[in-house]
């Protein structure tokens, strides 16, 4: 009696919105979830991923083992993934992690109805781990709807549907635990993720976080354990990013383009707040703007502090950064921000990062001193390409090659010289490298270590 009470009140209790779900007959209540599993669960799908590697024998490059062992050169290796997608239109759209299916050549998905369709990568990016696949010769495809991430709040009942461990499709529940995650507690410190504690396991990854009203709000993607299974914590990322990668793909971009910021900050603390002056702690600090950022443009500067982006609060540079990467470039966002105590109002543009100056890329090739070492001039582009900040200049490897790696260069390594003459543009490292002798030396700058490499040719 006590529980038909509670429930009655829990009816009346309940916001608007969740009204027509609460169950309203003991019929309802015995159905569960039932319902709602049987409308989402076809949409949700299992992925099959297969990649060829080369293996490369360690004799390759070694003058007398490599004639030994030459029949062992080149061994092609098979390496499997198993992860989940979710369909998200009827001609096929599915969208899943680029962990899963990132840099495959076979991809088979398999629909809970048993069918199978061969896809094919539309869009992927390895920082965000999203892909976008295109199932072959697909129609009228099983599908859920897309809800604006924005809206959902702690403590709303959701199912997690996937493929965990390969045992088949599997549906778990529980709620959402948390908003915002991002930093060294969900694993990437540049991501940004719905918390729940719906059992996620290895071959979740790509599932679908769905709503008491079967829309997506997220897409599975990582845990934290200590074991390799579910400890209740795990992280999807938002619908919303997922919405402009679906619209960026259908543009016909293979690569996702994010916004630039062009900018360094951090989050604000309590002591920092009391320095700044502010009457809570929260918001952006602007350590550092590039000349070029839009930000600056705006007329913001460093020691502003960045609250909001189009009316929602940003409190660490990883927020800021999903915030920008759901608007369209060529958009502009109205950013909220505190100077000299000040609050304010600026429209920034969301710019893609300027080709500015021009990289120059260069590539060595073959019988080169140092085949497959690619170089470029800094810019804005290059940086955000290689994940790094700041407004350097120079010379930066983009790709060590084989031989580069050999003698300890790294990506993003910056070149000084070359027997120390000074290069002042990518095509100076190997007409320098052409005109050496037996002994080479290269300078370089590590962050801010400098770096002596010698080798002989």
């Amino acid at each position: 009696m006590l529980l038909r009470v509670f429930l009655i009140l829990t009816m009346f209790a309940a916001p608007a919105w969740a009204e027509t779900r609460v169950p309203q007959s003991n019929a309802e209540i015995s159905l569960s979830f039932v319902p709602l599993v049987k409308e989402a669960a076809p949409a949700v799908v299992n992925i099959y991923a297969r990649r060829v590697v080369q293996q490369r024998s360690p004799f390759a490059d070694d003058p007398f083992f490599n004639n030994l062992f030459r029949d062992f050169q080149s061994r092609p290796r098979v390496q499997n993934s198993l992860g989940s997608g979710v369909i998200l239109s009827d001609d096929g759209i599915v969208v899943s992690n680029y962990h899963v299916v990132g840099m495959a050549t076979d991809i088979r998905v398999v629909l809970n109805d048993r069918r199978e369709f061969v896809a094919d990568v539309m869009l992927g990016d390895e920082e965000a781990d999203l892909a976008i696949l295109k199932l072959r010769d697909a129609s009228d495809m099983p599908h859920l709807s897309l809800r604006d991430s924005d809206t959902v709040e702690v403590g709303e009942l959701v199912l997690a549907i996937g493929n965990p461990f390969g045992v088949g499709q599997t549906v778990s529940s529980g709620i959402v635990s948390g908003l915002a995650r991002s930093g060294t507690a969900t694993g990437n410190a540049r991501g940004y993720f719905i918390q729940t504690d719906a059992p996620i396991n290895p071959g979740n990854s790509g599932g679908a976080l769905i709503d008491i009203n079967g829309d997506l709000i997220g897409v599975n993607t990582s845990i934290l354990t200590r074991s390799g299974g579910s400890n209740g914590i795990g992280f999807a990322i938002p619908s919303a990013l997922v919405a402009s990668f679906v619209d960026q793909a259908r543009a016909g971009q293979n690569q996702f383009n994010r916004p630039w910021a062009g900018m360094t900050g951090q989050p604000v603390d309590a002591d920092l707040s009391d320095s700044l002056g502010l009457n809570l702690p929260g918001g952006v600090l602007i350590a550092d703007l590039h000349p070029q950022s839009p930000f600056a443009v705006a007329g913001l500067v460093p020691g502003d502090v960045v609250l909001s982006v189009d009316g929602l609060q940003v409190n660490t540079p990883a927020e800021m950064l999903f915030r920008m990467s759901v608007r369209r470039i060529g958009d502009k966002a109205q950013v909220s921000y505190v100077s000299r105590g000040t609050e304010k109002q600026a429209a920034v543009a969301m710019i893609s990062p300027p080709e500015v100056p021009a990289r120059d890329q260069v590539t060595l090739g073959r019988r080169e001193v140092l085949e497959g070492l690619t170089l470029a001039r800094i810019n804005p582009a290059v940086l955000a390409e290689l994940g790094l900040s700041g407004d350097g200049q120079g010379i930066i490897v983009m790709t060590p090659g084989r031989s580069g790696a050999k003698i300890g260069l790294k990506k993003g390594d910056v070149v000084l010289g070359v027997n120390g003459r000074e290069i002042t543009s990518p095509s100076d490292v190997g007409d320098l490298l052409r005109k050496s002798g037996r002994r080479v030396r290269i300078d370089a700058l590590r962050g801010n270590r400098r770096l002596t490499l010698k080798f002989r040719i």
